[in-house]
């Protein structure tokens, strides 16, 4: 019974695992790296929470909980939790329907949207479905997190230029917006954000191991007390509560989960496909295994717990893990010591924050933004298969101008639609003997291939289903009456084949009758044991006959060669062996 609860507290809380071989050495690499994520963590989640559309503090809150949770559940050592640029721009997205930003319903609404994204997040660990996030390609998050830079950046404006702007979530509606009050800015509030901007691409170049958004924050701190900029017309932060958040049950409603549940679907899914490639990253550099299930049980629980303490949604931070990286982290623990250097900042230092200008917090957004793009990302997709760049392309036009929700809706159906294409029209090629071997390839690629005379070898490079049983027998029928050539046999090296459904039997069926019909044998080659079995039970095997089935191209085209011989007294198999350099055998049919 006790080796049944300790087995079973082990899969439930993985910490058990490791805890017990917990070292001094780590404790120290844990605490360093903790604090120091602590450190950046102040400023970015104030600045995100911005973005979400709700009050600075909120950002902090979303340090506490989520963090000490993750610990407990997550399989990663190095992902840094708590509130990501991109997220906060799903939570404006979906909250910003239903109320006014910064409202107290708009705050309800966007804790409430945190439990949904932790509870959905939870659910599909303990379902295991974590393969649920494949819908999110490559291509589908580059194009989601490039739409997403300029949206963040542009969001700015308004905080930039010191003017009252709009919220949306579509970039050309905020540049109209503020080419339209451009007139009203406020030069005092735009030279500090442009100097914040300056500072913050200039410092990590100059003073690379400092956290330039701490400085950027404590010196606008320091400035809006010293030349009183409020009384300047500068908008700051001003008063933020002090203290821990205390537990607060999300108000609840069916109409409510009804409205959210496409951003939380959206936000639960976006959040795990970006933390899993996360954590593979370092997951590889330092030789562990993840576990994708437990990863969103971890993630959900910080989210869902954490909404009880009034947290927005969190998640890894790719800058904040790679410093948690470098920092020296050895375990999740981390999280939990930065969690504490939020905690003391929320009980002690908060007041300190009343003067920070808001175009500090405007231009901590509006770099972190633009960081997003990674043009070698998108260089990379073009340059190894040009419609996935495409894919990419057309996700961030749609997010633009479309709606977010929307274009990363838009971006999978795109992808779906790419794969049903491949599936439909995979590789087919004709093969040529390659002189000196046994070995058969494509003709268009190998130009020292050589076609076979009389006898054509055809290849093809997919699972053969419905999607694509039709385009199958068009190619084979279509080669076997090309103008100027006589086939008498034609040979599919099924070998990569891997399945086959009744649609593509009947194919197959089709194909082997009207062949027939003109003449033409039909052979297949490299079928593996399942696939056989298909051929078999449907009544193709008896149909074609065992001599028609074979273990490769070479041993297909010796079988004919050598009946070929028999029949008619010639030397066929003599002139293709002098091709080779390998001892002539007898071909016996294939066994799967």
């Amino acid at each position: 019974m006790w080796n049944r609860a300790w087995a079973w507290l082990l899969n439930t809380l993985p910490i058990f695992r490791w805890l017990p071989d917990y070292t001094t050495a780590s404790l120290r690499g844990d605490m360093t790296a903790g604090l120091t994520v602590g450190v950046m963590l102040i400023p970015q989640g104030m600045a995100y929470a911005v973005i979400a559309g709700v009050p600075p503090i909120y950002g902090l809150y979303a340090g506490l909980v989520p963090l000490l949770t993750y610990p407990l559940f997550g399989s990663s050592r190095h992902l840094a939790l708590g509130p990501v640029s991109i997220d906060m721009l799903i939570v404006a997205a979906g909250v910003g329907a239903l109320a006014e930003a910064g409202t107290s319903q708009y705050v309800a609404y966007a804790i409430l949207l945190t439990a949904m994204v932790g509870l959905l997040q939870m659910v599909m660990g303990i379902m295991q479905l974590g393969f649920v996030a494949n819908l999110l390609s490559r291509p589908v998050i580059a194009g989601l997190t490039t739409a997403a830079a300029f949206i963040i950046a542009f969001s700015q404006l308004g905080g930039i230029l010191g003017v009252e702007l709009g919220r949306s979530q579509y970039v050309h509606v905020l540049l109209a917006d503020a080419v339209r009050n451009v007139g009203d800015t406020h030069l005092l509030t735009l030279g500090i954000g442009m100097t914040s901007i300056v500072l913050l691409v200039a410092l990590p170049r100059l003073m690379p191991l400092i956290p330039e958004a701490l400085i950027v924050v404590a010196g606008g701190t320091l400035a809006g007390w010293g030349f009183d900029l409020q009384e300047k017309g500068v908008s700051v932060v001003g008063d933020i509560p002090q203290g821990l958040p205390a537990p607060e049950l999300f108000a609840l409603s069916f109409s409510d989960l009804n409205d959210l549940l496409p951003a939380a679907v959206t936000l639960a899914l976006v959040q795990f496909m970006k933390d899993i490639s996360l954590d593979r990253i370092f997951a590889t550099r330092h030789g562990y295994t993840i576990d994708a299930n437990r990863e969103l049980i971890g993630v959900g629980a910080g989210n869902f717990l954490g909404s009880l303490f009034q947290s927005i949604p969190a998640s890894g931070s790719f800058s904040r893990s790679a410093v948690n990286e470098q920092a020296g982290a050895r375990t999740a623990l981390a999280n939990v010591f930065a969690a504490g250097g939020i905690a003391l900042t929320l009980l002690f230092l908060t007041p300190l924050f009343y003067h920070l200008p808001t175009p500090v917090l405007a231009a901590i957004i509006i770099v972190a933004g633009f960081s997003l793009i990674d043009l070698h990302e998108l260089r990379d997709l073009f340059q190894a298969r040009r419609r996935d760049g495409y894919i990419a392309l057309f996700t961030a036009v749609c997010t633009l101008f479309i709606g977010i929700q929307e274009g990363i809706l838009l971006g999978i159906g795109a992808s779906v639609i790419a794969v049903l294409f491949r599936i439909s029209r995979p590789n087919m090629a004709e093969l040529g003997h390659v002189p000196g071997t046994r070995l058969f390839r494509d003709l268009d690629r190998f130009e020292h291939a050589v076609r076979l005379k009389d006898i054509m070898v055809l290849r093809v490079d997919a699972s053969f289903s419905f999607a694509n049983a039709e385009y199958f027998k068009d190619f084979i029928l279509e080669k076997s009456e090309q103008e100027g050539r006589n086939v008498d046999i034609v040979i599919v090296d099924g070998s990569s084949i891997n399945g086959l459904d009744t649609t593509a039997v009947e194919a197959l069926f089709s194909v082997t009758e009207s062949l027939e019909e003109q003449g033409i044998e039909f052979h297949l080659t490299g079928l593996i044991g399942p696939v056989r079995e298909v051929v078999r039970r449907s009544g193709l095997h008896a149909l074609m006959g065992e001599n028609k089935f074979h273990l490769d191209p070479h041993e297909a085209v010796v079988s004919v060669l050598e009946r070929w011989d028999a029949a008619e007294d010639t030397d066929r198999t003599d002139q293709y062996f002098a091709t080779t350099d390998r001892e002539k055998k007898t071909s016996t049919p294939a066994a799967s």
